[in-house]
């Protein structure tokens, strides 16, 4: 049992408020929230004081956050009648924060679903105009002082921000004659003139909203109010909008959103969804493979793996924690801060990857570059300390430096990066550099090597090891992520993408087949174990 039971002594007469959420009100979806806002409307107080109005409106939200969680058994229409007794409260609630003055007041209060800002004036005032009344995601300009002259000098303005009523009033309740896709691209707002006898408007009120979600340049922006049971833009016209901010001009109060309408783009095909979930799971598994095969065989002690383990560790665990986000994200959406997490730990993930191909780019080059002798004692350019070091520490510090700029660009509708205000270059920026300096060391390999064989003998047994080393070299195209390339050609060709996922989820099937099957002691290796495991030995099958 939820309940609140507070004693409030209003200026004219006492009154106890008594707000109960009954026990098992979390798995009903109708009944329960309207017993609860029968009970607000019951409530004969004109004046409360902010905490017993925070504590009720905290139980409001939290119940109309459960029904809101169990919508998918709710018809439109009920979302609707919810959402709409839920803004009658709210303003009842908040109005009853308006108390007489001979200057100027205000109150304000901030909930985890709701915020509000009531500014009151009274015959006193000095003020030419009230500050602008300023919430999380939005702001409102309002010209109270005029208002207050055609109400004996007396007024007052409420203005809440709910963080979650879009789950109630949703963007699809803006209905149009063309087929769009609406996005809430803002909170809900509510703007009233509580106990104030003229309601008149003497300036249109211009809103301030922030974009909550990523803005598409492409799309139309629409200033909304809500009436009933739908969204309308009678009265409401767009100011001026940037990718971040949006100001709406209005020439009544009501309650308001932003809604954005973007062309309905077609379904993407189930074979290439399909095909897309097979690839990345394949590769996964070649990624597990070569990392055990780095593990558990023996490896020629001038053979360095440090930069194929790692990009093996990255992209495994990227291209795992991106498939279970996406299998899963209408559970992790709602969890806003879960979804931030995954964003940056994907950031990261993927740029210690890009680093790590960057320094296998270079350790190939030195490699190629020192082929022709064959006789030398093989040395370490780099310790592998170091090169962790320089691996993670590097992508690290980009993820770092951008959530310190832009704490909020992370968390998308697909749990990453919001491309808004350019915060995407944030990863395709270091990856760009990345791609072009290993497109770079990738030709200038293929020239070396081209040039250190010509001066090798031509003998059979190496010209075989030649084209073994070209087959290798031309498969390290893969491993150091020149394919990537083709991410920003992909647009609207269903070919290149195709092209694009079969390359890029296989990295790690190139790396086992470049590193691990085509490496005659390794093979070697594997025969053993496969004829220990069929003989049923239990020795060490690796020796």
């Amino acid at each position: 049992m939820s309940s609140i039971s507070t004693t409030v002594t209003p200026q004219t007469s006492s009154a106890v408020i008594n707000i109960t959420l009954q026990e098992g009100c979390s798995n009903q979806s109708s009944g329960c929230l309207k017993n609860l806002l029968e009970q607000i409307e019951n409530i004969t107080a004109q004046e409360l004081p902010l905490n017993t109005v925070t504590d009720i409106l905290t139980v409001v939200f939290n119940a109309s956050e459960k029904i809101s969680v169990s919508s998918s058994s709710a018809s439109p229409a009920q979302l609707a009648s919810y959402g709409t007794k839920v803004l009658k409260s709210s303003e009842k609630l908040i109005s009853t924060l308006v108390k007489p003055t001979e200057t100027s007041a205000n109150v304000s209060f901030t909930l985890a679903a709701v915020e509000g800002k009531v500014f009151m004036v009274g015959p006193q005032v000095t003020l030419d105009k009230i500050p602008q009344l300023d919430t999380t995601n939005s702001s409102v300009d309002i010209d109270l002082i005029g208002i207050a002259k055609n109400n004996n000098d007396r007024s007052a303005v409420a203005f809440m921000s709910y963080t979650t009523m879009e789950n109630l009033l949703k963007a699809d309740f803006f209905n149009t004659t063309n087929d769009t896709i609406k996005t809430m691209m803002s909170t809900v707002i509510s703007a009233t003139l509580p106990k104030t006898s003229n309601t008149a408007l003497t300036k249109a009120v211009n809103f301030t909203f922030r974009h909550i979600r990523e803005f598409e340049p492409s799309g139309s922006l629409s200033c909304v109010y809500w009436n009933i049971s739908e969204w309308i833009v009678d009265g409401c016209s767009v100011l001026n909008s940037n990718s971040s901010h949006t100001v709406c001009s209005c020439v009544h109060l009501s309650t308001f959103a932003l809604i954005m309408q973007t062309s309905s783009s077609p379904p993407p095909s189930d074979l290439l969804e399909l095909l897309g979930l097979v690839c990345v799971i394949v590769g996964l598994v070649f990624f597990s493979l070569a990392l055990l095969s780095f593990a558990l065989c023996q490896w020629s002690p001038g053979v360095n793996n440090v930069a194929r383990i790692n990009i093996c560790i990255s992209l495994l665990s990227a291209h795992l924690l991106f498939l279970l986000t996406q299998q899963f994200l209408s559970l992790i959406r709602p969890q806003q801060v879960l979804c931030v997490a995954i964003a940056g730990l994907l950031h990261f993930l993927f740029l210690s990857a890009f680093v790590w191909m960057f320094i296998e780019a270079v350790l190939l080059f030195i490699c190629v570059k020192n082929l022709s002798q064959i006789s030398s004692k093989k040395r370490e350019v780099l310790s592998s300390g170091f090169l962790c070091v320089i691996g993670y520490v590097l992508a690290m510090v980009v993820v770092c430096v951008s959530i310190g700029l832009v704490p909020e660009g992370y968390g998308s509708e697909h749990c990453w990066i919001k491309t808004d205000e350019g915060f995407i270059w944030s990863f395709l920026g270091p990856v760009c550099v990345i791609l072009a300096l290993n497109l770079i060391l990738f030709f200038k390999i293929v020239i070396t090597l081209n040039s250190t064989l010509k001066n090798l003998n031509a003998e059979v047994s190496q010209m075989k090891q030649t084209k073994v080393m070209v087959f290798k070299t031309l498969g390290q195209f893969v491993v150091l992520g020149c394919p990537w390339i083709l991410g920003f050609f992909t647009n609207g060709s269903e070919v290149l993408e195709i092209v694009f996922l079969i390359f890029n989820s296989q990295q790690g099937t190139f790396i086992f087949l470049i590193y691990c099957l085509l490496n005659n002691e390794i093979r070697q290796q594997y025969k053993n174990c496969f004829t220990c495991l069929c003989s049923g030995h239990s020795i060490k099958c690796n020796k």
